[in-house]
């Protein structure tokens, strides 16, 4: 399958990338994948997307759409892939449409994880990561430490990132709405889009998204 994930920050993306990539396997291409890889390869894409980075500009458009380009003639996305935080705005979408069709080949769906603002904001905000080490992470409400603000892992002192702080997830989410969203309608009119809410436990997450999926699939080929 090949298939585009959306959902605001907080939507649980990455997460459910992982597990839905593996059950259908197919590899999980994410854009800050694509970034890390071109940067510490030192490709010419990769040179371009530092050289602005560092200047504190946001990568233009045909920089991220090359390395999604390149990343998708790449073997193992051959017979499918999943792709998570691209496209981000109707360009890259319609980048992504003239690619595919120039190999004769389509998106089989769009999954939209669908979670209430409010709790966007809850679970962002809420992150506590280790000084120490970033991979550790805890939540005030879903996966507390033994100590308070201690981590359970090295000891090390839990604190929220101020990108984690309730006003810049909010600016994060306006941004979602502006740029982002918009791809859903774009995709809703080539009847791609399958919408599911992402609350709950991940494995029921991923469960609702494996339906929801396969039912959207049945559909278009019986259309």
């Amino acid at each position: 399958m090949r298939i585009v994930l959306v959902g605001p920050p907080g939507a649980g993306k990455g997460t459910q990338a992982a597990f839905l990539a593996k059950n259908l396997s197919i590899p999980h291409i994410s854009t800050g994948d694509l970034f890390r890889a071109n940067i510490s390869q030192g490709t010419e894409l990769g040179k371009q997307a530092k050289a602005y980075m560092d200047a504190g500009n946001l990568v233009p458009d045909e920089v991220t759409i090359g390395m999604a380009e390149d990343r998708l003639e790449q073997a193992d996305a051959a017979n499918g892939f999943l792709l998570d935080g691209f496209p981000r705005n109707e360009a890259q979408a319609r980048a992504l449409d003239v690619y595919l069709a120039g190999h004769g080949i389509g998106l089989d769906g769009v999954l939209d994880l669908e979670v209430p603002e409010d709790e966007v904001v809850k679970r962002i905000a809420g992150r506590r990561v280790c000084r120490n080490d970033s991979a550790h992470v805890f939540h005030v409400d879903y996966k507390k430490p033994a100590v308070e603000d201690v981590c359970d892992e090295c000891g090390g002192e839990l604190y929220r990132r101020d990108d984690d702080a309730p006003d810049k997830v909010r600016n994060r989410l306006e941004v979602y709405h502006r740029e982002t969203e918009p791809i859903i309608d774009y995709y809703k009119q080539q009847g791609l889009v399958v919408t599911i809410s992402a609350l709950g436990a991940v494995a029921e997450v991923t469960e609702r998204a494996m339906t929801a999926l396969r039912a959207g699939g049945e559909q278009r080929r019986s259309a």
